[in-house]
């Protein structure tokens, strides 16, 4: 099958071919035909499989046909991160270079002015993040009246990130009739409400078992001593795993800074991306990341959904993740596109936990690596060599002290005169304390009540003005 037996029209076909690619992935040779018949969609398939061809091909064709007004886009693609939004934008780009359709990015970390510009003068495509989305909705710089085609790409991801009530309100302002796609490589039970309740009679697809992870990929799990001795066993992987290209994944952005600050201080060429960075430096980063300039990504999972970065050849768990399913888009960094990886996860005592509902997410057991300088196998520490013991030598090989001057033959030093006791201070007479004349008791004031006596009921008891004292003669 071709992409053009799947019903996309011939420009859009030449674009594909253009890219390199002739034979569209199992999940676009569903997803296709479904949209371009207008349909809603739930689409369930690992990362790597090639997801977001499967609705920017032919939202292309849907498109081709219209007008597009100010502040009013005609479609809209939610993704969970900066990286990813870009990444779909640059798709658009790729294969919409026949057919003459404008997009605008609406991303955090980026100024609004360019992007208020680019809405003023109409879109077709708006790829947004939600929160970047709701700011600018909040301002009245957009309209969502207008907008007949919904993607929530990467729709855990969002409930990872606490993206879900934004997305419920961004919903209720779109239009009620319109073709509503969601994409996710897991289906946890509030995404499949969130699909009952905005999507209508959809029609569903699963290419693989949700949660499961890419054949391709070989995975292993090193346990390490503790967590002191997990950048030692990792330096010893990056050496000797014949790693060209490799992404370190950890939990925490102090983590992702503090490891990039010591595999470049040990010679490796890497580079960090994180949440805290600004977005002109992260694009930086994954550019040099991505035109070879270094080859180890040290990154938080801001990174681990959806960047497509071809030729990955490791993807290193410096910590186990937290959630499960973080595990399943981490690993699927590498073997993209049906090319084959290795993964490997270091798994320190406080990591068991993590490790264990990863298995059980997955459904598979995880194959023990062993790693000299971490863990044996079975899980025993590898054992360090005993120290032989030093051999006391005898105490008449030792040589003799030289016999120091005793403390007799030093010169003693002349005692100093005593002190002459200071004369005792005559004692001075003391004087007899005279009495205190008494005071004269003080006279008693006059109470106001025996000074004036009480005025009768209804006279006037204030001063009289002196106007008022007259007498008729």
């Amino acid at each position: 099958m071709s992409f053009a037996d799947l019903g996309l029209s011939p420009e859009l076909v030449q674009a594909v071919t253009a890219k390199g690619y002739d034979t569209p992935t199992p999940i676009q040779a569903q997803a296709i035909p479904q949209v371009l018949m207008m349909r809603d969609l739930i689409a369930i398939a690992q990362t790597g499989t090639g997801k977001t061809a499967s609705f920017v091909l032919p939202m292309i064709d849907v498109l081709s046909h219209g007008r597009r007004r100010a502040m009013m886009p005609r479609s809209l693609i939610l993704e969970p991160t900066r990286e990813l939004a870009a990444q779909v934008a640059e798709n658009f780009e790729a294969y919409g270079v026949n057919h003459d359709l404008k997009m605008a990015l609406l991303i955090g970390g980026v100024q609004m002015g360019d992007q208020v510009k680019a809405l003023n003068e109409g879109v077709d495509v708006l790829i947004a993040t939600p929160g970047r989305l709701m700011d600018l909705f909040e301002r009245g710089k957009i309209l969502l009246t207008g907008c007949d085609l919904l993607v929530i790409d990467e729709a855990d991801r969002m409930l990872d990130m606490g993206f879900i009530p934004d997305i419920e309100t961004i919903c209720s302002k779109l239009p009620a009739q319109r073709q509503t796609l969601l994409f996710s490589a897991t289906m946890p039970p509030p995404i499949k409400k969130l699909a009952d309740k905005f999507l209508s009679n959809p029609k569903s697809i699963e290419v693989a078992r949700p949660a499961s992870t890419n054949t391709n990929i070989a995975q292993h799990k090193v346990p390490v001593a503790s967590s002191r001795n997990k950048r030692d066993v990792l330096r010893t992987l990056l050496r000797t795993d014949d790693v060209k290209t490799a992404m370190i994944f950890a939990n925490r952005k102090t983590t992702v800074r503090e490891l990039n600050k010591s595999l470049q201080s040990h010679g490796f060429s890497s580079g960090e991306i994180h949440g805290d960075m600004d977005q002109s430096s992260r694009i930086a980063t994954l550019d040099k990341f991505k035109d070879g300039t270094i080859n180890i990504l040290c990154c938080s999972d801001v990174a681990a959904r959806g960047l497509d970065v071809k030729g990955v050849s490791h993807v290193f768990n410096f910590d186990t993740p937290w959630h499960p399913d973080d595990y399943v888009h981490r690993i699927g960094r590498t073997g993209r596109a049906g090319a084959t990886g290795r993964a490997f996860t270091l798994v320190a005592p406080e990591d068991q936990e993590a490790i264990e509902n990863v298995e059980k997410l997955t459904g598979m057991k995880i194959p023990v690596f062993t790693v000299e300088g971490g863990k044996g196998e079975g899980g025993k520490a590898a054992e360090k060599p005993e120290r032989a013991p030093r051999e006391r030598k005898a105490r008449e090989d030792r040589p003799a002290r030289e016999d120091k001057p005793r403390s007799e033959d030093k010169p003693r030093r002349e005692a100093r005169p005593r002190r002459e006791e200071a004369p005792a201070r005559e004692e001075q007479p003391v004087r007899a304390v005279q009495p205190r004349a008494e005071r004269a008791p003080r006279a008693e004031k006059p109470r106001r009540d025996d000074r004036e006596p009480p005025s009768q009921p209804g006279e006037w008891n204030g001063p009289i003005p002196g106007f008022l004292n007259f007498g008729v003669s």
